[in-house]
């Protein structure tokens, strides 16, 4: 493992993002992102995934994510928000990418991809998974 540089945040910022990621919770999360066909599920997918979750639970840890800069909120631009559809996304950010990277959490995104697609969804939720997501 090498030892992040001064524009990386430094080696506390470094050891505060291992802390939050590495909580059950917000790790089971990042596989979830990881694992989604576009990598920006809605809340409600990854609600759906994560059954034992309360929405708010999923929410609270997903803020946790976001405010060490390992995930990011993406919204759909409104010219291209259906009403029935979301318009809410979570994916890995690009400093989050590198940082999962440099500590080898990685490695087993092929497995996550497989694994999120063997999981059965109801109609809606794949419905969810097929709307349109934002560029990035």
């Amino acid at each position: 493992m090498s030892q992040p540089d001064a524009a990386t945040g430094g080696v506390d910022r470094e050891r505060e993002r291992l802390r939050v990621v590495t909580q059950e919770t917000r790790f089971a999360l990042l596989q979830d992102v990881l694992g989604h066909p576009e990598q920006l599920p809605t809340l409600k997918e990854l609600d759906y995934v994560n059954p034992s979750k309360s929405d708010s639970t999923i929410r609270e840890h997903l803020d946790a994510l976001v405010e060490v800069g390992v995930v990011e909120r993406v919204e759909l631009p409104s010219e291209r928000r259906s009403r029935d559809l979301p318009h809410v996304f979570y994916g890995i950010a690009e400093d989050g990418r590198q940082f999962l990277d440099r500590h080898g959490l990685l490695r087993a995104e092929d497995s996550l991809r497989e694994a999120y697609d063997a999981v059965e969804k109801t109609d809606r939720i794949a419905a969810y998974e097929s709307a349109p997501r934002p560029d990035r």
